[in-house]
């Protein structure tokens, strides 16, 4: 299994299963993971990139520790709405993973996910130094609190909609 849709990801999230979201920097790689109830995502701390089988190893084996189902992984796409070549590579590493897991992915748009994290560590009073060290989580963790947003109205619509089978 590789890509999925956001709407097929509740199915693949059960039996107490979390989501994770993953920030693909050039040095590092930012994670975040779900609660159980889906609600808020919580930075965990980066993988330092290596190569990709020690990459793949490590975040394999945390993925593993936090009992995720689904990872959603932000897709760097250009603000014209074009894919560039940090979107191939995103595109590249989920190709990858899934010749090691069976573990479904979904693509996130992360356009400004970095800026509006490096906004909230700058309000928060993190030095430069910090920040850097942190940077990639914390985008990670924009990325996924917005699937589980998404995933939030998705379950909030699906409640509301009239049953096409019952008579008006």
């Amino acid at each position: 299994m590789a890509v999925i849709t956001i709407e097929q990801l509740p199915a693949r999230l059960v039996d107490g299963r979390t989501l994770a979201g993953l920030d693909l920097g050039d040095k590092t790689i930012g994670v975040a993971v779900s609660d159980r109830g889906f609600s808020f995502a919580h930075p965990r701390p980066v993988i330092v990139r290596k190569k990709f089988s020690l990459d793949a190893a490590a975040l394999l084996a945390l993925l593993e520790k936090e009992n995720v189902g689904a990872v959603a992984i932000g897709l760097p796409i250009n603000m014209d709405g074009s894919e560039g070549p940090r979107a191939q590579k995103s595109r590249a590493f989920v190709r990858n993973m899934a010749q090691l897991s069976d573990l479904p992915f979904v693509f996130w748009d992360e356009r400004l996910s970095t800026v509006a994290a490096e906004r909230t560590l700058i309000e928060m009073d993190f030095s430069r130094a910090k920040r850097a060290g942190k940077i990639d989580s914390a985008a990670a963790a924009f990325i996924l609190q917005g699937v589980l947003d998404r995933l939030q109205s998705l379950d909030a619509a699906a409640r509301t909609e009239p049953d096409p089978w019952s008579a008006p």
